[in-house]
């Protein structure tokens, strides 16, 4: 127990459950589903509107072994071939074998996927599959039908729902178990202000980090809370630095910044290819699967190509495609380009890599339990180990899915807690040992994500990475020493967890010395599994210093709190 606790007002409300969940994605609301239908007092926590987060802005679709000849077997292979040598197998066995259950269990839900003439799921190519396994929904607007599926379940079965609400801290009992969550809910509604949920269990589903970086695929609301408070209640996180650029998103002007466009890997599943501004299809050769090999491997191509040539960006050629193809499998794409003065159907696309997707997160275990008791993890903000060091197309959707429901069921199993210990490190209470951190201006926020890009992004090395922690370091301290430090609110709460995580992407890049997967060094250029085929794992100890240790194999060590402190190696 860390004893640390962003600055915030006490409580002034409270309800109980039997579980909170923190996340309204497709994690998040299939474990909330799961756990009301086995009677369990279910409160859904989301920080904007429930379909506001990550999941509506997926294209591509889920992957999973449902077409004739293929096997979860094969799904295996690939996954494990993204993930550079540091996948968990068993998590990827979980995955794979009961994907296919679980997505028909969503299509029961209600989402509705695109069908072929026979009336069976359509299914197309992504990155670094050998076999037709996508299945798509609305042509490249998946996420979207994923999300007004689990929406509507959870709006029919009565499910309570916390809307615009940003969590803060982790809540314990006197035996270091979850007690729940303090929360702040903006602007008016039936809880305003900071507030508590009380349960015996939580469930993080809270999506990425990507606005730690100055240009994202990431929704807003992607700003690594849910890392930062598992590192605040004293949890584990790992392999933060594997952070997925996405190689083809749609390329707005140098200097852009926030949310852009993505242009789904889905495009190059249907053939469309890679070409620098000469028309030359830089990635034969570069990989036997061309412009459908694994994301790093293409995101690095497409750097290496605008080094070479100066420019800033690379396009992506559909043309032959047709205008018919274009409107109807890629309508989202084809509005997105439009808006933006660039037509597809009659010119190649202008793209470049953007951060994407974090592989790594809050380490937990098959059945999603973090090293804090009570406390779960699903979906982005976790790592179960399926991803590795580098994420395999689609298969976020689907370890969503897997391990939402593998909480559920140990949640279920196991029965809430209810011994009624006092909350010890309840915020309405006097400081006493707690550490309360200072919070950084709203203002702090752009030099932070300026800092990732610059030092962290997709090329790294030791003195890039050494600028970008001196810089975050530097920004840490201003903080402190000023007498005006900020005043709480939703700005600077986001703000001081983006300091947290960047400090903790950037911690474990340095330790990495070595390319693997999306985490690329310049000056460490291959790959060494004799020193570095294995997790590395960060936590904040209670005078807030970061602590970097090695686990001993590729496979992660038990999440129980005796084992995850052993010795470096």
């Amino acid at each position: 127990m860390t004893g640390i606790r962003l600055q915030a007002p006490a409580p002034g409300w409270s309800i109980d459950a039997d579980v909170v969940v923190v996340g309204s994605g497709v994690a998040g609301l299939t474990a909330a589903l799961r756990c009301t239908a086995a009677g369990l007092r279910t409160v859904v926590v989301t920080k904007a509107h429930l379909d506001d987060g990550s999941t509506r802005w997926a294209q591509g679709g889920v992957a999973a072994a449902l077409g004739d000849g293929d096997t979860p077997e094969q799904h295996l292979d690939d996954t494990l071939v993204a993930g550079a040598g540091l996948c968990d197998a068993q998590a990827v066995r979980a995955l794979v074998t009961e994907g296919p259950g679980a997505v028909r269990r969503l299509i029961e839900t209600g989402a509705d996927f695109d069908r072929t003439e026979a009336g069976e799921i359509a299914l197309t190519r992504e990155g670094g599959h050998h076999r037709r396994r996508i299945a798509h929904a609305g042509g490249d607007a998946t996420g979207a039908e994923i999300s007004r599926a689990l929406v509507e379940a959870i709006r029919d079965r009565g499910v309570r729902t916390i809307e615009h609400a940003l969590v803060l801290d982790l809540l314990k009992d006197a035996e270091g178990r979850t007690a729940g969550v303090t929360l702040h809910v903006m602007g008016e509604g039936q809880h305003d202000g900071v507030g508590a949920v009380r349960a015996p269990a939580v469930v993080l589903a809270t999506g990425g980090m990507g606005q730690v970086f100055s240009a994202t695929t990431n929704p807003p609301v992607s700003t690594g809370d849910g890392v930062a408070l598992a590192l605040r209640a004293g949890a584990e996180i790992s392999d933060l630095e594997f952070v997925q650029f996405h190689p083809t998103v749609l390329f707005l002007g140098v200097g852009s910044e926030g949310q852009q466009p993505l242009v789904s890997e889905a495009v190059r599943g249907e053939g469309a290819h890679l070409v620098d501004a000469d028309g030359v299809r830089f990635m034969l050769g570069q990989h036997e699967l061309a412009e459908l090999a694994p994301r790093d491997i293409v995101a690095k191509a497409i750097t290496r190509r605008m080094l070479e040539r100066g420019t800033t960006h690379m396009f992506l050629d559909g043309r032959h495609f047709g205008a018919e193809m274009w409107e109807q499998r890629f309508p989202t794409i084809l509005a997105a380009c439009r808006a933006h003065g660039i037509d597809p159907v009659t010119e190649p696309v202008p793209v470049a890599p953007a951060a994407h997707y974090a592989s790594g997160g809050v380490r937990t275990d098959l059945h999603g339990r973090t090293t804090v008791p009570g406390l779960y993890a699903c979906g982005e903000v976790a790592c179960t180990g399926v991803h590795g060091a580098n994420r395999l197309a689609s298969n976020s959707l689907l370890e969503g899915l897997v391990f939402a429901e593998r909480i559920a069921d140990d949640v279920i199993a196991h029965g809430p807690h209810r011994e009624g210990l006092p909350i010890v490190d309840d915020p309405a209470a006097p400081a006493g040992g707690r550490t309360v951190l200072t919070l950084l201006g709203p203002e702090v926020r752009r030099d932070i994500q300026r800092t990732m890009s610059e030092g962290a992004g997709v090329l790294r090395s030791a003195g890039s990475l050494s600028d970008a922690a001196d810089a975050l370091e530097a920004l840490r301290l201003d903080a402190e020493g000023d007498r005006k430090a900020a005043e709480p609110g939703v700005d600077s709460w986001e703000t001081t967890n983006l300091l947290c995580v960047a400090r903790v992407l950037v911690a474990a890049a340095q330790e990495r010395e070595e390319t693997r997967g999306c985490h690329w060094r310049e000056d460490r250029p291959d790959r060494d599994d004799a020193h570095w085929g294995r997790h590395l794992v960060v936590r904040l100890t209670s005078d807030r210093r970061l602590v970097v240790r090695r686990t001993a194999t590729a496979d992660f060590p038990p999440v129980t709190p005796d084992a995850s402190r052993e010795p470096q190696s």
